[in-house]
Protein backbone atom coordinates (compact mmCIF):
# COMPACT_ATOMS: atom_id res chain seq x y z
CA UNK A 1 0.00 0.00 0.00
CA UNK A 2 1.15 3.54 -0.76
CA UNK A 3 0.77 6.08 2.06
CA UNK A 4 2.36 9.34 3.15
CA UNK A 5 3.55 9.69 6.74
CA UNK A 6 2.85 12.47 9.23
CA UNK A 7 4.90 12.51 12.45
CA UNK A 8 3.60 14.73 15.26
CA UNK A 9 6.12 16.16 17.72
CA UNK A 10 3.79 17.89 20.20
CA UNK A 11 6.38 19.65 22.33
CA UNK A 12 6.65 23.45 22.37
CA UNK A 13 8.67 25.91 24.42
CA UNK A 14 5.39 27.78 24.90
CA UNK A 15 1.90 27.87 23.45
CA UNK A 16 0.93 30.81 21.25
CA UNK A 17 -2.48 32.28 22.07
CA UNK A 18 -3.96 31.51 18.64
CA UNK A 19 -2.89 27.84 18.53
CA UNK A 20 -5.51 25.12 18.97
CA UNK A 21 -3.29 22.18 17.97
CA UNK A 22 -2.36 19.65 20.63
CA UNK A 23 0.94 20.58 22.25
CA UNK A 24 2.81 19.89 25.48
CA UNK A 25 5.34 22.16 27.23
CA UNK A 26 8.99 21.18 27.02
CA UNK A 27 12.16 22.38 28.72
CA UNK A 28 15.72 22.38 27.44
CA UNK A 29 17.39 18.98 27.83
CA UNK A 30 14.00 17.44 28.64
CA UNK A 31 14.64 13.77 29.43
CA UNK A 32 11.33 12.84 27.81
CA UNK A 33 12.66 13.64 24.34
CA UNK A 34 14.91 10.57 24.11
CA UNK A 35 12.07 8.31 25.22
CA UNK A 36 9.75 10.12 22.82
CA UNK A 37 11.96 9.25 19.85
CA UNK A 38 12.20 5.62 20.99
CA UNK A 39 8.42 5.40 21.25
CA UNK A 40 7.96 6.97 17.81
CA UNK A 41 10.21 4.39 16.20
CA UNK A 42 8.51 1.54 18.07
CA UNK A 43 5.13 2.78 16.86
CA UNK A 44 6.49 3.11 13.32
CA UNK A 45 7.37 -0.59 13.36
CA UNK A 46 3.84 -1.47 14.48
CA UNK A 47 2.26 0.91 11.97
CA UNK A 48 4.14 -0.19 8.87
CA UNK A 49 3.69 -3.83 9.76
CA UNK A 50 -0.05 -3.38 10.34
CA UNK A 51 -0.74 -1.50 7.09
CA UNK A 52 1.83 -3.29 4.91
CA UNK A 53 3.19 -0.07 3.45
CA UNK A 54 5.38 -0.57 0.39
CA UNK A 55 5.65 3.04 -0.84
CA UNK A 56 6.07 6.25 1.18
CA UNK A 57 6.03 9.20 -1.25
CA UNK A 58 6.19 11.99 1.35
CA UNK A 59 6.99 12.49 5.03
CA UNK A 60 6.05 15.51 7.14
CA UNK A 61 7.43 15.98 10.66
CA UNK A 62 5.29 18.67 12.26
CA UNK A 63 4.07 19.84 15.63
CA UNK A 64 4.38 21.36 17.99
CA UNK A 65 7.99 22.20 17.37
CA UNK A 66 10.11 19.36 15.93
CA UNK A 67 13.25 21.48 16.21
CA UNK A 68 13.12 21.07 20.02
CA UNK A 69 14.46 17.55 19.38
CA UNK A 70 17.83 19.11 18.59
CA UNK A 71 20.42 17.90 16.10
CA UNK A 72 21.04 14.52 17.76
CA UNK A 73 17.33 13.90 18.25
CA UNK A 74 16.31 14.65 14.66
CA UNK A 75 19.24 12.53 13.42
CA UNK A 76 18.08 9.56 15.51
CA UNK A 77 14.52 9.98 14.31
CA UNK A 78 15.44 10.29 10.63
CA UNK A 79 17.91 7.40 10.79
CA UNK A 80 15.31 5.22 12.50
CA UNK A 81 12.54 6.07 10.06
CA UNK A 82 14.79 5.51 7.05
CA UNK A 83 14.90 1.84 7.96
CA UNK A 84 11.26 1.63 6.89
CA UNK A 85 11.69 3.20 3.46
CA UNK A 86 10.88 0.45 0.94
CA UNK A 87 13.74 -0.69 -1.26
CA UNK A 88 17.47 -0.57 -0.72
CA UNK A 89 18.67 2.49 -2.62
CA UNK A 90 18.45 6.25 -2.16
CA UNK A 91 16.02 6.49 -5.07
CA UNK A 92 13.53 4.47 -3.01
CA UNK A 93 13.46 7.21 -0.34
CA UNK A 94 10.46 9.55 -0.12
CA UNK A 95 10.30 12.22 -2.80
CA UNK A 96 9.86 14.86 -0.11
CA UNK A 97 10.67 15.00 3.60
CA UNK A 98 9.64 18.17 5.44
CA UNK A 99 10.54 19.21 8.98
CA UNK A 100 8.91 22.14 10.76
CA UNK A 101 11.18 24.37 12.84
CA UNK A 102 11.02 27.50 14.94
CA UNK A 103 13.81 30.10 14.96
CA UNK A 104 14.60 29.78 18.68
CA UNK A 105 15.54 26.10 18.31
CA UNK A 106 16.69 25.79 14.68
CA UNK A 107 20.44 26.34 14.85
CA UNK A 108 23.09 25.33 12.33
CA UNK A 109 23.62 21.89 13.88
CA UNK A 110 19.91 21.09 13.68
CA UNK A 111 19.52 22.29 10.10
CA UNK A 112 22.63 20.44 8.92
CA UNK A 113 21.38 17.27 10.64
CA UNK A 114 18.13 17.66 8.71
CA UNK A 115 19.96 18.08 5.41
CA UNK A 116 22.30 15.17 6.08
CA UNK A 117 19.35 12.99 7.12
CA UNK A 118 17.56 13.42 3.81
CA UNK A 119 15.18 16.27 4.66
CA UNK A 120 14.37 18.06 1.40
CA UNK A 121 12.59 21.11 2.82
CA UNK A 122 12.30 22.95 6.13
CA UNK A 123 9.17 24.87 7.08
CA UNK A 124 9.99 27.80 9.35
CA UNK A 125 7.46 29.43 11.66
CA UNK A 126 8.07 33.15 11.16
CA UNK A 127 4.52 34.56 11.59
CA UNK A 128 5.72 38.17 11.87
CA UNK A 129 8.83 40.29 12.30
CA UNK A 130 6.86 42.75 14.46
CA UNK A 131 7.86 42.41 18.11
CA UNK A 132 4.66 44.14 19.21
CA UNK A 133 2.42 41.76 17.27
CA UNK A 134 4.37 38.71 18.42
CA UNK A 135 4.19 39.67 22.08
CA UNK A 136 0.46 40.36 21.83
CA UNK A 137 -0.21 36.69 21.00
CA UNK A 138 2.66 35.32 23.14
CA UNK A 139 4.59 34.05 20.14
CA UNK A 140 7.70 32.31 21.48
CA UNK A 141 11.04 33.79 20.46
CA UNK A 142 12.16 37.35 19.87
CA UNK A 143 11.84 38.91 16.44
CA UNK A 144 15.59 39.52 16.50
CA UNK A 145 16.21 35.77 16.23
CA UNK A 146 14.46 35.58 12.89
CA UNK A 147 17.12 37.24 10.76
CA UNK A 148 19.94 34.98 11.90
CA UNK A 149 17.82 31.86 11.52
CA UNK A 150 16.61 32.83 8.06
CA UNK A 151 20.19 33.48 6.95
CA UNK A 152 21.10 29.96 8.10
CA UNK A 153 18.07 28.33 6.49
CA UNK A 154 18.63 30.12 3.19
CA UNK A 155 22.27 29.00 3.20
CA UNK A 156 21.51 25.33 3.92
CA UNK A 157 18.22 25.12 2.00
CA UNK A 158 18.54 27.71 -0.80
CA UNK A 159 15.15 28.21 -2.46
CA UNK A 160 14.02 24.98 -0.78
CA UNK A 161 12.51 26.21 2.46
CA UNK A 162 9.06 27.41 3.37
CA UNK A 163 7.99 30.02 5.89
CA UNK A 164 4.69 30.89 7.55
CA UNK A 165 3.27 34.38 7.96
CA UNK A 166 -0.01 35.49 9.54
CA UNK A 167 -2.28 38.33 8.40
CA UNK A 168 -4.62 39.95 10.92
CA UNK A 169 -2.34 39.89 13.96
CA UNK A 170 -2.79 42.50 16.70
CA UNK A 171 -1.48 45.97 15.81
CA UNK A 172 -0.81 44.87 12.24
CA UNK A 173 -1.58 47.19 9.35
CA UNK A 174 -0.93 47.01 5.62
CA UNK A 175 2.56 48.49 5.86
CA UNK A 176 3.63 46.09 8.61
CA UNK A 177 2.32 43.03 6.76
CA UNK A 178 3.84 43.98 3.41
CA UNK A 179 7.14 44.82 5.11
CA UNK A 180 7.03 41.36 6.72
CA UNK A 181 6.52 39.71 3.33
CA UNK A 182 9.19 41.79 1.60
CA UNK A 183 11.67 41.08 4.38
CA UNK A 184 10.95 37.36 4.22
CA UNK A 185 11.32 37.26 0.43
CA UNK A 186 14.77 38.84 0.74
CA UNK A 187 15.93 35.46 2.10
CA UNK A 188 14.70 33.66 -1.04
CA UNK A 189 12.21 31.07 0.23
CA UNK A 190 10.68 28.76 -2.36
CA UNK A 191 7.35 28.60 -0.58
CA UNK A 192 5.27 30.89 1.65
CA UNK A 193 2.16 30.08 3.65
CA UNK A 194 0.07 33.17 4.37
CA UNK A 195 -2.64 32.48 6.92
CA UNK A 196 -5.48 34.62 8.21
CA UNK A 197 -5.51 34.78 11.99
CA UNK A 198 -8.50 32.79 13.17
CA UNK A 199 -9.96 32.80 16.65
CA UNK A 200 -10.40 29.07 17.22
CA UNK A 201 -12.47 27.70 20.06
CA UNK A 202 -10.14 25.95 22.48
CA UNK A 203 -7.34 28.48 22.02
CA UNK A 204 -6.26 31.06 24.58
CA UNK A 205 -7.09 33.76 22.03
CA UNK A 206 -10.71 32.57 21.93
CA UNK A 207 -11.01 33.07 25.70
CA UNK A 208 -9.34 36.48 25.52
CA UNK A 209 -11.74 37.69 22.83
CA UNK A 210 -14.75 36.15 24.61
CA UNK A 211 -13.85 38.13 27.73
CA UNK A 212 -13.87 41.34 25.71
CA UNK A 213 -10.20 42.13 26.20
CA UNK A 214 -8.77 44.52 23.59
CA UNK A 215 -5.40 43.25 22.38
CA UNK A 216 -5.30 45.27 19.18
CA UNK A 217 -6.94 42.84 16.76
CA UNK A 218 -8.05 44.52 13.51
CA UNK A 219 -11.77 44.31 12.66
CA UNK A 220 -12.64 41.25 10.54
CA UNK A 221 -13.09 43.22 7.32
CA UNK A 222 -9.71 44.90 7.77
CA UNK A 223 -8.08 41.54 8.52
CA UNK A 224 -9.58 40.10 5.32
CA UNK A 225 -8.33 43.09 3.35
CA UNK A 226 -4.84 42.63 4.82
CA UNK A 227 -4.72 39.03 3.65
CA UNK A 228 -5.79 40.01 0.12
CA UNK A 229 -3.09 42.70 0.01
CA UNK A 230 -0.57 40.08 1.10
CA UNK A 231 -1.77 37.63 -1.54
CA UNK A 232 -1.44 40.24 -4.27
CA UNK A 233 2.05 41.17 -3.10
CA UNK A 234 3.18 37.54 -3.21
CA UNK A 235 1.74 37.01 -6.67
CA UNK A 236 3.52 40.12 -7.95
CA UNK A 237 6.72 38.53 -6.63
CA UNK A 238 6.03 35.42 -8.81
CA UNK A 239 4.66 33.27 -5.99
CA UNK A 240 1.71 31.36 -7.40
CA UNK A 241 -1.26 30.66 -5.16
CA UNK A 242 -1.86 26.92 -5.45
CA UNK A 243 -4.08 26.50 -2.37
CA UNK A 244 -6.16 28.75 -0.14
CA UNK A 245 -3.20 29.80 2.05
CA UNK A 246 -0.16 28.51 0.15
CA UNK A 247 2.06 30.17 -2.44
CA UNK A 248 5.16 28.88 -4.19
CA UNK A 249 7.66 29.44 -6.90
CA UNK A 250 7.28 26.98 -9.81
CA UNK A 251 8.11 23.44 -8.69
CA UNK A 252 8.30 24.33 -4.98
CA UNK A 253 4.79 23.25 -3.96
CA UNK A 254 4.40 21.01 -0.91
CA UNK A 255 3.92 17.51 -2.31
CA UNK A 256 2.80 16.22 1.09
CA UNK A 257 0.01 18.76 1.46
CA UNK A 258 -1.13 18.18 -2.12
CA UNK A 259 -1.64 14.53 -1.17
CA UNK A 260 -3.90 15.67 1.68
CA UNK A 261 -5.95 17.85 -0.64
CA UNK A 262 -6.21 15.04 -3.17
CA UNK A 263 -7.42 12.72 -0.36
CA UNK A 264 -4.70 10.11 -0.72
CA UNK A 265 -3.65 7.69 2.04
CA UNK A 266 -1.66 8.98 4.97
CA UNK A 267 -0.53 7.49 8.27
CA UNK A 268 0.03 9.37 11.52
CA UNK A 269 2.65 8.80 14.22
CA UNK A 270 2.77 10.42 17.65
CA UNK A 271 0.27 11.72 20.22
CA UNK A 272 -2.46 13.74 18.51
CA UNK A 273 -1.61 12.48 15.01
CA UNK A 274 -4.25 11.00 12.75
CA UNK A 275 -4.20 8.79 9.68
CA UNK A 276 -6.74 7.97 6.99
CA UNK A 277 -6.81 4.97 4.68
CA UNK A 278 -9.20 5.06 1.71
CA UNK A 279 -10.76 2.21 -0.24
CA UNK A 280 -12.32 2.06 -3.69
CA UNK A 281 -15.87 1.82 -2.34
CA UNK A 282 -16.19 5.45 -1.29
CA UNK A 283 -15.46 4.80 2.39
CA UNK A 284 -12.41 5.19 4.61
CA UNK A 285 -10.93 4.23 7.95
CA UNK A 286 -9.54 6.99 10.18
CA UNK A 287 -7.67 6.76 13.44
CA UNK A 288 -6.43 9.45 15.81
CA UNK A 289 -3.79 8.78 18.44
CA UNK A 290 -4.97 10.04 21.83
CA UNK A 291 -3.59 13.53 22.43
CA UNK A 292 -1.85 12.78 25.73
CA UNK A 293 1.94 12.76 25.51
CA UNK A 294 2.47 11.59 29.09
CA UNK A 295 0.17 8.57 28.74
CA UNK A 296 1.64 7.83 25.32
CA UNK A 297 5.14 7.78 26.81
CA UNK A 298 4.23 5.67 29.85
CA UNK A 299 3.19 2.53 27.96
CA UNK A 300 4.77 -0.47 29.63
CA UNK A 301 6.15 -2.36 26.62
CA UNK A 302 7.38 -1.46 23.17
CA UNK A 303 4.82 -3.83 21.66
CA UNK A 304 1.88 -2.09 23.34
CA UNK A 305 0.10 0.01 20.68
CA UNK A 306 -0.90 3.57 21.53
CA UNK A 307 -4.48 4.36 22.47
CA UNK A 308 -6.36 5.47 19.36
CA UNK A 309 -9.84 6.63 18.46
CA UNK A 310 -11.06 4.88 15.32
CA UNK A 311 -13.89 5.90 13.04
CA UNK A 312 -15.32 4.72 9.76
CA UNK A 313 -16.20 7.36 7.19
CA UNK A 314 -19.26 6.51 5.12
CA UNK A 315 -19.64 7.51 1.49
CA UNK A 316 -21.61 10.71 2.19
CA UNK A 317 -19.14 11.93 4.80
CA UNK A 318 -16.19 11.12 2.59
CA UNK A 319 -17.74 12.85 -0.43
CA UNK A 320 -18.16 16.04 1.59
CA UNK A 321 -14.62 15.78 2.87
CA UNK A 322 -13.37 15.29 -0.70
CA UNK A 323 -15.03 18.59 -1.65
CA UNK A 324 -13.77 20.31 1.49
CA UNK A 325 -10.18 19.35 0.76
CA UNK A 326 -10.25 19.34 -3.04
CA UNK A 327 -11.70 22.81 -3.52
CA UNK A 328 -8.94 24.29 -1.34
CA UNK A 329 -6.56 23.30 -4.13
CA UNK A 330 -6.41 25.43 -7.27
CA UNK A 331 -6.66 22.32 -9.45
CA UNK A 332 -9.80 21.29 -7.62
CA UNK A 333 -11.02 17.80 -6.83
CA UNK A 334 -9.23 14.85 -8.45
CA UNK A 335 -12.10 14.03 -10.80
CA UNK A 336 -11.08 10.51 -11.94
CA UNK A 337 -10.54 9.52 -8.31
CA UNK A 338 -13.87 11.10 -7.31
CA UNK A 339 -15.69 9.09 -10.00
CA UNK A 340 -13.89 5.90 -8.98
CA UNK A 341 -14.78 6.32 -5.31
CA UNK A 342 -18.36 7.56 -5.56
CA UNK A 343 -19.59 6.23 -8.89
CA UNK A 344 -20.53 9.68 -10.19
CA UNK A 345 -18.80 12.72 -11.59
CA UNK A 346 -18.51 16.04 -9.82
CA UNK A 347 -21.02 17.51 -12.27
CA UNK A 348 -23.47 14.74 -11.34
CA UNK A 349 -22.91 15.19 -7.59
CA UNK A 350 -23.33 19.00 -7.32
CA UNK A 351 -24.61 20.28 -10.70
CA UNK A 352 -26.61 23.23 -9.33
CA UNK A 353 -23.78 24.45 -7.11
CA UNK A 354 -21.31 24.37 -9.98
CA UNK A 355 -23.73 26.13 -12.31
CA UNK A 356 -24.47 28.83 -9.72
CA UNK A 357 -20.82 29.55 -8.93
CA UNK A 358 -19.79 29.44 -12.57
CA UNK A 359 -22.46 32.03 -13.36
CA UNK A 360 -21.00 34.23 -10.63
CA UNK A 361 -17.59 34.01 -12.29
CA UNK A 362 -15.94 32.10 -9.44
CA UNK A 363 -14.90 28.91 -11.28
CA UNK A 364 -11.72 28.60 -13.29
CA UNK A 365 -12.46 28.59 -17.00
CA UNK A 366 -12.64 25.05 -18.33
CA UNK A 367 -12.05 23.57 -14.88
CA UNK A 368 -14.05 22.32 -11.90
CA UNK A 369 -12.04 24.46 -9.47
CA UNK A 370 -12.48 27.81 -7.74
CA UNK A 371 -10.50 30.77 -9.05
CA UNK A 372 -8.72 33.23 -6.75
CA UNK A 373 -11.93 35.17 -6.22
CA UNK A 374 -13.91 32.03 -5.50
CA UNK A 375 -11.37 30.81 -2.94
CA UNK A 376 -12.21 33.86 -0.84
CA UNK A 377 -15.73 32.44 -0.48
CA UNK A 378 -14.79 28.77 -0.08
CA UNK A 379 -16.90 28.36 3.07
CA UNK A 380 -20.00 29.68 1.30
CA UNK A 381 -19.36 27.44 -1.70
CA UNK A 382 -19.08 24.39 0.54
CA UNK A 383 -22.35 25.22 2.31
CA UNK A 384 -24.09 25.24 -1.07
CA UNK A 385 -22.39 22.00 -2.13
CA UNK A 386 -23.17 20.17 1.11
CA UNK A 387 -26.80 21.32 1.05
CA UNK A 388 -27.14 19.95 -2.48
CA UNK A 389 -25.57 16.62 -1.53
CA UNK A 390 -27.94 16.30 1.44
CA UNK A 391 -31.06 16.83 -0.66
Amino acid sequence: MEASLYVHVPFCAGCCDYCDFYSAPVLRQDKRLNLFIERLLEDAALLFRSFRVDCIPTVYIGGGTPSVLGAEGIKRLLDGLSGYWPGESRRDSPLEITVEANPESAGRDFLEACRDGGVTRVSLGVQSFSEKSRKAVHRVGEAGLLTGCLELVSEIYPRSFSADLIAGLPFQNEKILLDDIERLLSFNPGHVSLYSLTVEEGSALFDIVAQGEDIGLPPPDEADSLWIKGRDFLEQACFRQYEVSNFSLPGKESLHNIRYWRMENWLGLGPGASGTIFDDEGTARRYTVKADADAWLKRETSSEPPEVIEESLDSLTLMKESLLMGFRYVKGVDQPLFKKRFGKTLEEAIPHTLEKWNARGFLRQGSMALNSGGLLFLDRFLIDAFDEIDQ
